[in-house]
């Protein structure tokens, strides 16, 4: 999943359309969140020449990872290759090293022992 980092528009568009696409025809199958562009941040000629435009910070990029349930949300630029690397290295992590699920609280564990 990505998102560029310059305009929130595009990462609404990307949640409400791909999201609940993943989660249906990919159940259980963990989730990167990559925001892109992240050189766009700085850039303010492109917030200039694009006024509507707002860039997303890491806090919102971290929120919206925990609102969709990823394991990881990682900024990164291929113009200036910033964090390419992390992206590939989060994913191959993610897969071989799946978050652990939490267990419920409150309610007994059922088991079944066989004497």
């Amino acid at each position: 999943m990505w998102s560029s980092m310059a305009v929130l528009l595009t990462l609404d568009c990307g949640i409400l359309l791909w999201i609940p696409e993943l989660k249906h025809y990919a159940p259980g199958v963990p989730i990167v969140l990559v925001g892109t562009k992240l050189d766009l941040r700085d850039d303010k000629q492109f917030f200039i020449d694009h006024p509507g435009a707002v860039p997303i910070t890491t806090a919102q990029g971290e929120e919206l990872r925990k609102l969709i349930g990823a394991p990881a949300y990682i900024e990164c630029s291929s113009k200036t290759q910033q964090n390419v690397k992390a992206v590939f290295d989060a994913a191959i992590k993610v897969v071989l090293q799946p978050p652990k699920q939490k267990k419920k609280k409150g309610k007994a564990q059922k088991a079944c022992s066989i004497l």
